[in-house]
């Protein structure tokens, strides 16, 4: 086998090396042809092990979907679901069973919410003042207000909606199983992209994009939060070019010969001699991630030139130049958990709006100037709600507590309803109480929508055709369907 000085094997040469392939390109080479998945399943048993685009079981109404997951758990009750019988009864003990997370500040009072609701766009949904840019694109959404994970930890529910099992580890992830199941139109960028917070990773880690029992290639590809997002892209500048170009001839030469001398390397071999690909890669990807190429209206809707929603804005507006580019499966999470307000809400809800309302909103407006709103599905969403009581004392600290039992999203695009709300909870905002909504009724609508029957979408692992739902109940929800 051919060695470079210094380098134990050709493989460990080429991911050092200053030829401008850079690690990530690399990667993604080595991924698409199953180089680095740890398991081989046996021939016929799943789908070809690539990205190229897969024919949809039926006529899908997406083609791409952005996931706006907001970690820690959105208070519905001060956000998206107003309960005037809550703010009546402000104060006063709550008669139902409540099942707390932290048991040591419970407290059964009843805490309307301090914001005030108003009928917005042509559709009248309620509103909170606290999002006043999601106000303006409410005809365009469908807020499903009876969500419900029978869960309060966050753990659980994040993985019972990524995953499928409520609290179960190992399991592909809803992007990875999408990009199973269809492919990718963007052969020269990763199909499944994650968008990372300068804070750190989103409670639970990368188990919010994991492939599980899936090879590597479905996993989500994991941008830097900031500059330079993808590391490696370039070569030094001494070797750009035209040296660059003979050493890649050089390499590609070599390797042709490697091949013809191993032929039983041919997955591994034809793919790194084809560094074409990796070199489109590279100038897919620079391109794709320079939004210094948007005009500066542009910059001003997402709200990139004010410092609180710089950061959050720019992600949502790379996700736009992802799908606009033919990425499948787009995912912005936040650093930690900032919806988790179990303490100061007063203070801390509305920082939390401040910084992702604008460009929450901006992302839809925009999707749907450019015309690409009817093929890509968007969602905003946590992964619990929070209590009607308060944690700890009623006063201007106050908080609120985990809650699983009834909680909203919203929902956009891509075959959805626009201007509408869909289920309910009860009076106070504690429970589903009409048209629940679980996990998995909202995977099976949104594989649906993508021309997916979650069914029939099977992955063979250890014996079994493996499910997102693994066989659980699932409807798809198609009231809210356009």
């Amino acid at each position: 086998m051919w060695t470079e000085p210094g380098f134990s094997t050709r493989r460990e040469f080429l991911n050092r090396s200053a030829f401008g392939i850079g690690t990530f390109a690399l990667a993604q080479l080595l991924q698409q042809d199953r180089l680095l998945a740890d398991t081989v399943s046996k021939p016929g048993e799943n789908l070809p092990l690539n990205l190229k685009p897969r024919q949809p079981h039926f006529a899908p109404k997406a083609k791409a979907m952005i996931s706006l997951f907001m970690h820690g758990g959105p208070s519905h009750v001060d956000l998206l679901d107003p309960k005037p019988e809550l703010s009546k009864l402000n104060g006063k003990e709550y008669s139902g069973d409540i099942h707390y997370s932290f048991v040591q500040r419970a407290n059964k009072k009843l805490f309307g919410t301090p914001w005030k609701f108003e009928k917005r766009g042509q559709c009248g949904t309620p509103v909170s003042e606290l999002l006043p840019h999601t106000a303006k694109i409410v005809d365009d959404i469908c807020v499903v207000r009876s969500m419900h994970t029978g869960h309060n930890g966050h753990e659980v529910s994040i993985r019972y909606f990524h995953g499928g099992i409520a609290g179960v580890t190992g399991r592909p992830t809803m992007g990875s199983w999408l990009v199973y199941g269809l492919g990718s139109e963007a052969q020269n960028l990763p199909a499944y992209m994650v968008l990372s917070d300068p804070g750190g990773h989103p409670v639970d880690g990368t188990h919010n994009w994991s492939c599980g029992f899936m090879p590597p290639l479905y996993q989500g590809t994991v941008l830097r939060p900031n500059e330079p997002r993808i590391l490696n892209l370039d070569a030094p500048p001494h070797l750009r070019g035209e040296l660059q170009r003979q050493n890649l001839d050089l390499l590609a030469a070599i390797n042709r010969q490697h091949l013809q001398q191993h032929p039983g390397e041919a997955d591994l071999e034809g793919r790194i001699a084809s560094y074409e690909l990796a070199a489109a890669m590279q100038t897919a990807a620079k391109e794709a991630l320079d939004i210094s190429q948007e005009p500066p209206m542009i910059h001003r809707m997402y709200g990139i030139d004010q410092e609180h929603t710089r950061s959050y804005g720019t992600r949502c507006l790379i996700a736009r130049r992802l799908v606009e580019r033919g990425v499948r499966f787009v995912q912005l999470f936040l650093g930690g958990q900032p919806w988790d307000n179990h303490e100061n809400i007063r203070s801390g809800l509305p920082s939390i709006c401040q910084a992702t309302d604008q460009p929450c909103a901006a992302l839809v407006m925009d999707l749907k100037q450019r015309g690409l709103l009817d093929s890509t599905i968007v969602h905003w969403g946590g992964e619990i709600g929070r209590l009607p009581v308060c944690e700890g004392d009623l006063n201007q600290t106050t908080g609120r507590d985990h809650n699983g039992q009834g909680f909203s999203i919203w929902l956009a695009g891509g075959g959805i309803k626009g201007g509408m709300t869909f289920g309910s909870t009860d009076e106070v905002g504690h429970k589903a109480a009409e048209n629940v909504v679980t996990p998995n009724d909202y995977q099976a609508t949104i594989f649906h929508l993508l021309g997916l029957d979650h069914s029939k979408l099977v992955y063979h692992h250890n014996g079994r055709a493996q499910q997102i739902t693994d066989g659980r109940p699932a409807r798809i929800v198609k009231e809210i369907l356009a």
